[in-house]
């Protein structure tokens, strides 16, 4: 059987389903294009390494080449749920029309695959010096749980990394972090006409909020860069429910909101100041104030400003590096080597529907990946 060209090799990631979600209904095993990968990657003369992190959920290590240091390629091989409704197209076929690639996962992320598989079978290996990698995650789109795993377990140590998330080919060096967090007030509840008689959660609720507000200006006093737009972190109450009724004292009051880090600022120090803000109120009614994160935190991610990877790639593309406040595996990775997100296809197209990749970007990024492994394991 022939090996199949890029958009063969497009077309297969896109129909092979593999979405991950917090919601059972759709989360799905990402196995098969995991397998997919192996094969490719081995036809063309790589190492590959599967491991099954959790039932139905792997990681691939695909390694050319001998040596220390070199280059790892980064991608997850998940997509996020989708609203058919929605598609003009269907989201699980690569639709070829307008000069545009349609389809769930052509720029948020698994396309990416097929860039480096390309770019890999038009260089000519002989004289490699150093290995190059290809890593494929899963469930980046929720826990993130591949890169942690991968971090903490891999052995491997690259002179540098490149996670191909859609930035329209523009180096990214620094990105915020993500807290997801839930309040849960439980008050008791009574008729209306006799407060003294219940505990309002929702005026308890109040206090908090109040609490949070001070906590955002605090934020916003003590801690700058002036690197992002944005140049504080953000704290945003998204999310407020309680009560059943006018005439009964609300006997719970739960609310979600997400507070989105500057690089350098810890998780562990964040929680401390969330804490010290609402510590006199759980005091005050003990028992009576939950906290707990709706997802595992993602800390913020900055590449080391002296890192010649950024000049590197800035050279490579001719654009400037820049800051974004979405999160990536980048926080992780970077445990093991410089790292920079870079890729094909506008972030704008993520998570949306009629998900889309413009032709443009094609024979750009076949390119930067070349010279990039050219760079960095020749």
């Amino acid at each position: 059987m022939a090996f199949p060209r890029f958009t063969e090799r497009y077309q297969t990631l896109i129909q092979t389903s593999s979405i991950s979600s917090t919601d059972p209904h759709w989360d799905q095993s990402n196995h098969e294009v995991i397998n997919r990968l192996a094969e490719w990657c081995e036809h063309l003369g790589f190492n590959v390494q599967l491991n099954e992190i959790e039932k139905g959920k792997w990681n691939l290590l695909a390694k050319k080449g001998e040596g220390e240091g070199g280059l790892l390629l980064s991608g997850h091989s998940d997509t996020v749920p989708f609203d058919e409704g929605q598609w003009q197209y269907d989201p699980l076929t690569l639709t070829t029309t307008h000069d545009r690639f349609y389809g769930l996962g052509t720029a948020d992320m698994k396309g990416f695959f097929a860039f480096i598989l390309e770019a890999v079978e038009q260089i000519d290996w002989h004289k490699q010096k150093k290995p190059v990698y290809i890593l494929a995650t899963c469930d980046e789109e929720t826990s993130m749980l591949g890169a942690r795993y991968f971090t903490d377990n891999t052995p491997i140590r690259p002179d540098k990394c490149l996670i191909g998330e859609p930035t329209s080919l523009r180096p990214i060096r620094a990105h915020k972090g993500h807290l997801s967090t839930a309040i849960r007030i439980t008050g008791k509840s009574g008729h209306s006409s006799d407060p003294a008689k219940g505990i309002n959660a929702l005026d308890i609720m109040n206090d908090v909020m109040f609490a949070l507000q001070k906590v955002k200006q605090h934020l916003i006093k003590h801690h700058q860069h002036l690197g992002f737009e944005i140049p504080y972190p953000t704290l945003n109450l998204g999310h407020i429910h309680g009560g059943d009724s006018p005439n009964r004292i609300c006997g719970c009051c739960e609310l979600h909101f997400d507070l989105r880090p500057l690089p350098g600022l810890s998780l562990t120090n964040l929680e401390d100041l969330l804490l010290s803000f609402l510590q006199p109120l759980m005091q005050q009614w003990p028992e009576r104030i939950a906290i707990t994160q709706l997802h595992t935190p993602i800390p913020g991610y900055e590449c080391p400003t002296d890192s010649s990877l950024i000049k590197d790639l800035e050279e490579l593309t001719g654009q400037l590096s820049a800051t974004v406040n979405y999160c990536t595996e980048a926080p992780f990775l970077q445990h093991l080597c410089p790292t920079l997100v870079i890729g094909p296809g506008s972030i704008e197209q993520a998570h949306q529907p009629n998900e889309y990749l413009e032709f443009k970007y094609i024979d750009p990024t076949i390119s930067l990946l070349k010279n990039a492994i050219h760079r960095y394991c020749f």
